[in-house]
């Protein structure tokens, strides 16, 4: 197994990619390598270590920072010289020069060994679970969220509140364990979970199938159960998971051993015999509640719809949207907008308020005339109407700084209302309030 040699050459290039594949490479590498009980299963991830160097390789001679391809290649070679030791190893062993005793002290160097690869894996599993915690707060609060008023008092009661009154949680009064959030899609559940981590003062974990899927078999258990450790180690804590439906679907005579076991541990994590779960809540969010497994779906003690945005909470939106864009609109005509965008969810109005602050600079770029107006003691240049006076001029003849951008206007809206299309149907929301009726409650 040769190991490629670097040869720095500088070309200015985007490396992300070529960055994503080395760290996904090496990750891989080194899960297969401490984790693998068998010669075969450590060359595999010797393998995928050798293709990192390679990438790497290709990395370093890409990247025309000279400060930066000096630090990959200390870390190259590092990488490399720890990439030899294991093969160095692994041949002794194919080889028969190491030899794991059977007798004497044999049996308690095997304890040993097997302890220490226990304790690597850990670590491995927590170092790659350890950028699904939240470290920089969102900065979303409660008051940035319009309406959901049942949502947001049920994730108080389970965040805020055990954290800091503990003395009120005693007895068969207990925190939540588990909240579901469930509805149509941009209806505000991430971000919900959001204002729960920047208002939370414990440890904040945000997962999803990709940070918990693997395609190793056993890898996928072992992640979950290391993140529930993880969470109990740094507890209080919350641990969300998005589309939660997408690893916890409904079991079934055609699911795949591999789903079935990751749903066992979910199950076992977050409400079985032998854990410790006091200052743990899991929170879910999933556009599909209904299909979700009974058991899972048991484990979330709260499950709460989180509905289409009603018209107060429309206009809110619309209003704080554009509370750092200059407008003209008035309060009427804001409660006219709340009416006319009936249906939509809070993702469908944040899309129509973008659209409509567009109109202003589509304005500028079909103008063929413009005028002089003070803006702040100087003057600049603003568009107008072919019917009105003006000098003949086109957008691109002036600079930036000579540009007055007009304000956002009620026409401008009304023009973005005929071009946006509602994203949630009624046959969706029947499907949401018929389970809602049977398993949830509204938010």
């Amino acid at each position: 197994m040769n190991i490629p040699m670097p040869q720095a050459k500088p070309l200015t290039q985007d490396n992300s990619k070529l960055q994503s594949e080395v760290i996904g490479l090496f990750k891989s590498g080194d899960l297969k390598w401490n984790t693998g009980g068998t010669i075969q299963e450590k060359k595999e991830g010797l393998n995928y270590i050798v293709q990192g160097l390679r990438k790497m390789q290709l990395w370093i001679e890409r990247e025309y920072d000279a400060e930066k391809r000096k630090q990959l290649q200390l870390q190259y070679d590092a990488r490399k010289e720890e990439t030899c030791k294991r093969l160095e190893a692994l041949e002794k062993y194919e080889k028969g020069e190491i030899v794991q005793e059977t007798s004497g002290n044999g049996g308690s160097n095997q304890q040993q060994q097997k302890k220490q690869g226990e304790k690597d894996t850990k670590s491995e599993l927590s170092n790659a679970l350890s950028e699904a915690i939240v470290k920089d707060k969102p900065n979303v609060k409660w008051t940035d969220i319009a309406g959901l008023d049942a949502a947001k008092s049920a994730l108080q009661e389970a965040v805020l509140l055990p954290i800091k009154f503990p003395d009120f949680f005693e007895g068969a009064r207990t925190p939540w364990k588990g909240i579901l959030m469930y509805g149509p899609p941009g209806t505000g559940k991430t971000y919900l979970a959001k204002a729960c981590a920047t208002e939370a003062e414990g440890t904040f974990f945000s997962v999803s199938s990709a940070d918990l899927i693997s395609k190793y078999v056993g890898e996928s258990e072992k992640l979950i159960k290391t993140l529930f450790t993880m969470a109990r180690e740094q507890k209080p804590s919350i641990i969300f998971i998005d589309e939660i439906d997408s690893m916890c679907g409904a079991r079934g005579e055609g699911q795949n051993d591999a789903s079935r076991r990751v749903i066992t541990e979910f199950l076992v994590q977050m409400q079985g015999v032998g854990h410790d779960d006091k200052g743990v809540l899991v929170l879910g969010a999933t556009n599909l509640p209904w299909a979700l497994d009974t058991a899972i779906r048991r484990r979330f003690e709260k499950r709460i719809y989180i509905p289409l945005p009603d018209v107060q909470a429309r206009e809110y939106m619309i209003q704080n949207s554009l509370k750092k864009t200059k407008t003209t609109l008035t309060k009427e005509q804001f409660e006219d907008l709340a009416v006319k965008t009936e249906g939509y969810s809070g993702s469908d109005i944040s899309v129509l308020v973008r659209d409509a602050v567009y109109e202003p600079v589509r304005k500028l770029q079909s103008a063929k005339k413009f005028k002089q107006i003070p803006v702040n003691g100087q003057l600049k240049w603003t568009p107008v109407a072919e019917n009105e006076d003006g000098t003949p001029k086109t957008f691109m003849e002036l600079s930036q700084g000579d540009i007055a951008i007009p304000d956002v206007c009620y026409n401008d809206f009304l023009l973005a209302l005929k071009k946006s299309k509602k994203s949630v149907s009624q046959d969706q929301l029947g499907e949401f309030e018929r389970w809602t009726k049977e398993f949830g409650q509204e938010g």
